[in-house]
């Protein structure tokens, strides 16, 4: 950059050498105290254009070459930690979605059991209500049974009774009796 400062000083003080030439004043460059002068001049002006301009001029530059820099660096560093979120995301998803698979399994399982367990009691039940109708229908034949009996009794007891009128033969009243205790012993 001095190089081009250095290039364009030198430029601008041939100028005025120049102008002075075509004036008639004897030749391409003139030495006089003028040029010197303008010289000093041209080394102040580039001094002061320096420090107080180029200088802050490139400390900006270089801040603002950092501050870009850094800018760059926070960006990568959030893109990082927006990547790691969103594995971890990713990751509590899927953890997610395990846990809500073995809720709905369990769940199911637990259904099954249940209504297992309903089946089960479903069918106890309906073997006590068999059971409580066979114990009923066995009481009510036996019933029926000691109720047919008495009525055979009875019937027994009054055909004995019109043959005892009747005033039969021993023999023949022996083997009604007889016929009538065992039409009431024969099972039916």
């Amino acid at each position: 950059m001095s190089k081009v400062l250095g290039g364009i000083a030198l430029l601008l003080g041939w100028i005025p050498g120049v102008a002075r030439a075509s004036e008639g004043g004897g030749g391409f460059i003139n030495l006089d105290w003028s040029l010197l002068i303008q010289a000093v001049n041209f080394g102040l002006l580039l001094f002061f254009l320096w420090k107080f301009l180029y200088r802050p001029f490139l400390a900006k530059l270089e801040e603002r070459s950092q501050a870009i820099k850094k800018s760059l660096l926070e960006a990568q560093a959030a893109q990082a930690e927006a990547e790691r979120q969103r594995e971890e995301h990713r990751k509590q998803l899927q953890a997610a979605y395990a846990e809500a698979q073995s809720i709905r399994e369990a769940a199911l399982k637990e259904a099954a059991e249940e209504q297992r367990r309903l089946v089960e009691a479903a069918r106890a039940e309906a073997g006590r209500l068999v059971e409580a109708a066979r114990a009923e229908i066995e009481q009510d034949i036996r019933r029926a049974r000691q109720e047919l009996r008495k009525e055979v009794a009875d019937l027994a007891l009054t055909a004995a009774e019109r043959l005892i009128r009747k005033s039969l033969r021993g023999e023949d009243h022996k083997k009604i009796v007889a016929d009538a205790i065992a039409e009431i012993e024969r099972p039916r």
